[in-house]
């Protein structure tokens, strides 16, 4: 008689996708935006200590979609045409400066939890700070380190405020960065970037 071979362990891609699952719930239910810390987070709560078993951003952003399938099918793609249509108001407001979307609203992943995020471009941050202070709209100013690529990063303005209850993000470039966008978190590809048409259009679109 034959022996029996023993049964396959269960391999680190079934755990990955756990972590990628349990992540992918903490984003969405917890409000989460951090993607490493989110993973880090539900692989503690599984009992994960390996930190090779961590899936790749790609996986967890995968996981959200589905996530919002399965369990906001009504309320995500709701706000989800709720902050597109503040981008486009915020992109005409801001036209001067060539504004671009960028995220999560641009991605179709965005929620409850989220905001706009605008790349606004400008030869001086001093033009886009008159502007706002101009037509008296309080933010604060904080800056964001980004990945041109592989092997450099620069530090971005980055100007808070709220229009409408909504959180928006204004990311300050020089013209030159118009066409060189910095790396996408989740792709570690040239991140994508819409203009007020394209945006218009995805909402027709929905």
């Amino acid at each position: 008689m034959a022996r029996r071979q023993p049964a396959a362990p269960r391999g680190g891609a079934e755990t990955r996708r756990r972590i990628a699952v349990e992540a992918a719930r903490l984003i969405a239910e917890g409000g989460l935006r951090d993607y490493h810390e989110a993973k880090c987070k539900a692989a503690r709560r599984l009992g994960v200590p390996d930190a090779a078993a961590l899936p790749r951003n790609l996986e967890i952003e995968e996981a959200l979609r589905e996530h919002q399938r399965l369990f906001q099918a009504d309320a995500q793609p709701r706000q989800l045409r709720r902050l597109r249509e503040a981008a486009v108001e915020a992109m005409r407001f801001l036209a001067r400066f060539e504004p671009r979307l960028v995220g999560p609203v641009l991605e179709g992943t965005a929620d409850e939890h989220s905001g706009v995020r605008l790349h606004l471009f400008a030869d001086d941050i001093r033009e886009v700070l008159v502007f706002l202070d101009g037509h008296g709209i309080p933010y604060d100013e904080e800056t964001r380190l980004l990945a041109l690529d592989a092997a450099r990063e620069i530090e971005v303005p980055a100007l808070l405020l709220a229009a409408d209850g909504i959180a928006v993000e204004l990311m300050v470039f020089g013209h030159d960065g118009l066409h060189h966008a910095p790396l996408d978190r989740v792709t570690r590809k040239p991140m994508r970037r819409a203009g007020r048409a394209a945006v218009e259009e995805l909402i027709a679109a929905a």
